[in-house]
């Protein structure tokens, strides 16, 4: 019984630490925790109403993910990407997902295709209602088991990470602008080609959209060389929080 008592435990503990890092995730994403900034793991724990090991748990594995860096006897810098790392990872997706895309096309099932649209159909939901980690939330799964229709298990993964690599720095900007929406529906077109068996037209779509995401990933604060049009974060070395 203690055994299972402990492996229980480390359970329950595990799931606070991945709730933990998809809201630190999603904070990234929406602005609310800024690149070049630090943060430490009490004053994070403090507003997320948790303890601070899975805070500190959280914030290690996003450092696998080149999301954050650790600061000694501080906490975790937000990492900054430059206009080049962002034009490397979109490269990257589009030479997987257009060829993979048009595949999925090709040899997949119109009802397995047809099966994706209650996800497509979330994401617009979501642009509708300003919910941008319902939208992230959506659009993740929407790609994942778009690529997972090929049948590969490797191509899912290096496309999830790819994905948490490479933050939606613009998105809420797209929704203040009331863009959002019109992004959302470029799934639902991109299914329909699909379903349609156009896969030249799919390929040319999903490329497209790759291109509209690159867009996103650009930050308003900065460019390559760490200009911007303020000067929110100073030399990159902005604190929150205290010490780690």
């Amino acid at each position: 019984m203690a055994d299972l008592r402990q492996r229980n435990l480390i359970l329950v503990q595990e799931r606070l630490r991945d709730q933990v890092a998809n809201a630190l995730r999603a904070a990234m994403i929406a602005g609310e925790l800024q690149a070049g900034t630090v943060y430490s793991a009490p004053a994070l724990a403090a507003e997320l109403g948790v303890s601070a090991t899975p805070v500190r748990e959280a914030m290690l594995a996003l450092a696998r993910e080149g999301m954050v860096e650790p600061v000694r006897n501080k906490g975790f810098r937000i990492t900054e990407l430059s206009d080049r790392d962002l034009d490397e990872y979109s490269e990257i997706r589009e030479l997987i997902e257009v060829p993979t895309i048009g595949r999925v096309t090709r040899t997949v099932s119109v009802e397995d295709l047809e099966s994706m649209r209650p996800v497509a159909q979330e994401i617009v939901a979501a642009a509708g209602r300003h919910d941008l980690i319902g939208y992230l939330e959506a659009d993740r799964r929407f790609h994942l088991q778009l690529v997972g229709l090929a049948g590969n298990a490797r191509l899912v993964e290096v496309v999830g990470d790819l994905r948490k690599r490479a933050r939606l720095f613009g998105l809420a900007r797209l929704d203040r602008n009331g863009e959002l929406i019109a992004s959302a529906e470029e799934h639902l077109e991109l299914l329909d080609l699909m379903i349609a068996g156009d896969a030249t037209g799919a390929q040319e779509c999903m490329r497209r959209h790759l291109g509209h995401v690159r867009s996103l990933w650009s930050s308003p604060v900065k460019s390559e060389d760490g200009d911007g049009d303020g000067d929110e974060h100073g030399n990159g070395d902005g604190e929150r929080g205290g010490a780690e």
